[in-house]
C-alpha cells in the first residue's frame, strides 16, 4: 500500500516510523516531512494547510491510505476532499473537527450530553468577558474558542492576568479570528492525563494513557508550550478512572456524533470527583504520540485499515508492558522566537543506544547534515521495563545530542515516579 502522512513534526515522524514497519507499506510519503522522516518516507513539498494540493497529490499518486497528523488540515476539510475522491483517510470531517476547532462547540456538546467538564461561560465580546471575570473566583481559565497552536489557553491566577488574556485575544487580536470568542471556565484542580482512542463511528479501541508536560521549565514553571516531554505507563489512570473515561466521555461522545472517524484524544484532569474533560483533540497528541506508538506492537496500518473498513471491533491491540518516555529538546529561547540553522551533532550516537528512538520535530536535512528548523527540535524517546529505566535511557541519549542553544526539562516523568 502507498501511504501518505501529512505533517512535519515529531508526531508525524513517529507515525512514519510505525507505518514503515508494516509489511503492507510499499511506499511511504511525508508532506512535507522533516529532517528525520526522509530516511523512511519520500518528502512531498506541500504544506499541511494546502488541502486542495494534498488531495490532488493523493489522487494522482493513487494513495491507498492518508494519515493526517495536525489539526489545521482537518479543520480545513482535507478529509472531505479525500472522501469526495473515494480515497481512504484517517481523520474526521471538517464538521466534526470542530470538536477541537471550537471550544464553544465542544462545551455545548458536553452540556447537551452530560459529559463531565468544567463549568463555563461563552463570551462573544470583551465587555461580556470582563463582566464575567468581575464575578469570578481565581484561578480561572481563559480559552480562545478557535485553533491557536497551543497558545490559546491562559490559566489566570489573578483577575489582572485574566483580563490581560481577554485584552490580548479579543482586543489586540493576537490570535486572529481564533480569539474573537473566548470561553471562561472553572479551574480544575488535579493531575492531567492524555487518553486516546482509535474511533470508527461508534466503535473504538482505547490506547494506553500518557501524560504531557506543557510548561517550559522544571517544576511546571513558565509559559505553556506545545509540550516539553511525555511519558506512558499503565499507572497514569487507575482501572476505575479508565472505565469512567470510557463510560462517561468516550462512548457518549461517539454515540452523539455517530459518524466520527479518526483519532479522538481526551485531555483530562483527574479531580477529586473523577476524571473531567479539559478539551478534546481530533488527532494524535504531540508529544504523546511519541510515547504511545513505541508501546504498540500491533501493526498500525492494520488498525487504520480496520477503521476505514468498519471492522475496528475485530482488532485486538497488543501493548508493550512497562513504560516509555520522551524528552523534548528545544532552542533555549523557546517558546519565543528561535533562530534556526544550527547544525545538530550526536544523532547517530543517541539513536544507537538500546531502546532509544530520536524523533525529529523542527529539523531540516541538507547535504548530509541535519539542522534546527523550529522551536521544538527533537523528541528523544526510550522504552523500558519501568518508567525509571525509560527515563534514564532517554536522558542518556539526550546528553549525547548537541546543537547551539540546546535546552530541555530535566524533570519529565517525576509525577509518574512518585506515583
Amino acid at each position: 500500500m502507498k501511504v501518505l502522512v501529512i505533517g512535519s513534526g515529531g508526531r508525524e515522524h513517529a507515525l512514519v516510523e510505525a507505518l514503515a514497519k508494516s509489511p503492507k507499506t510499499s511506499r511511504l510519503y511525508a508532506a512535507p516531512g522533516n529532517g528525520g522522516t526522509r530516511d523512511k518516507a519520500e518528502p512531498v513539498p506541500i504544506p499541511p494547510d494546502d488541502v486542495e494540493a494534498l488531495a490532488r497529490f493523493a489522487e494522482s499518486n493513487a494513495i491507498d491510505m492518508t494519515v493526517v497528523g495536525p489539526e489545521v488540515p482537518l479543520s480545513l476539510g482535507i478529509v472531505d476532499q479525500l472522501r469526495r475522491r473515494s480515497l481512504p483517510v484517517i481523520g474526521p470531517s471538517a464538521d466534526l473537527a470542530r470538536i477541537e476547532g471550537s471550544k464553544t462547540f465542544t462545551k455545548r456538546l458536553c452540556s447537551d450530553h452530560g459529559l463531565p467538564t468544567a463549568a463555563y461561560t461563552v463570551c462573544a465580546s470583551a465587555e461580556e468577558a470582563y463582566r464575567i471575570l468581575d464575578g469570578s473566583t481565581f484561578p480561572t481559565v481563559v480559552k480562545a474558542d478557535g485553533l491557536a497552536a497551543g497558545k490559546g489557553v491562559v490559566v489566570a491566577a489573578t483577575a489582572g492576568e485574566a483580563r490581560q488574556a481577554v485584552r490580548d485575544f479579543m482586543e489586540r487580536g493576537t490570535l486572529g479570528e481564533a480569539g474573537s470568542t473566548v470561553v471562561i471556565e472553572e479551574f480544575l484542580a488535579g493531575e492531567e492525563a492524555s487518553f486516546h482512542v482509535f474511533a470508527s463511528g461508534t466503535r473504538f479501541k482505547a490506547m494506553v494513557a500518557s501524560q504531557d508536560h506543557k510548561r517550559r521549565f522544571d517544576g511546571d514553571k513558565g509559559p505553556n508550550t506545545g509540550g516539553m516531554g511525555a511519558y506512558s505507563t499503565d499507572t497514569i489512570l487507575s482501572d476505575e478512572e479508565r472505565e469512567q473515561v470510557l463510560d462517561q466521555l468516550i462512548r457518549p461522545t461517539l454515540e452523539a456524533t455517530r459518524t466520527y472517524s479518526g483519532i479522538l484524544y481526551a485531555g483530562l484532569m483527574k479531580t477529586a470527583e473523577g476524571p473531567k474533560l479539559i478539551e478534546y483533540n481530533v488527532r494524535f497528541g504531540d508529544p504523546e504520540t511519541q510515547v504511545i506508538l513505541p508501546r504498540l506492537r500491533t501493526d498500525l496500518l492494520d488498525v487504520f485499515i480496520a477503521m476505514e473498513s468498519g471492522t475496528l471491533d475485530q482488532v485486538e491491540l497488543d501493548w508493550r508492558p512497562g513504560a516509555s518516555a520522551a524528552v523534548v529538546l528545544v532552542g533555549d529561547t523557546y517558546p519565543g522566537k528561535v533562530e534556526s540553522g544550527k547544525k545538530i551533532a550526536g544523532l547517530a550516537e543517541a539513536a544507537a543506544l538500546n531502546d532509544v528512538t530520536v524523533y525529529h520535530a523542527g529539523t531540516r536535512w541538507e547535504d548530509g547534515n541535519v539542522y534546527t528548523a523550529g522551536g521544538r527540535i527533537l523528541n528523544v524517546t526510550a522504552t523500558g521495563a519501568t518508567l525509571e529505566e525509560a527515563l534514564e535511557k532517554a536522558y542518556a541519549a539526550a546528553a549525547l545530542i548537541d546543537f547551539d542553544g540546546k535546552a530541555y526539562r530535566r524533570d519529565i516523568g517525576q509525577k509518574g515516579l512518585k506515583r
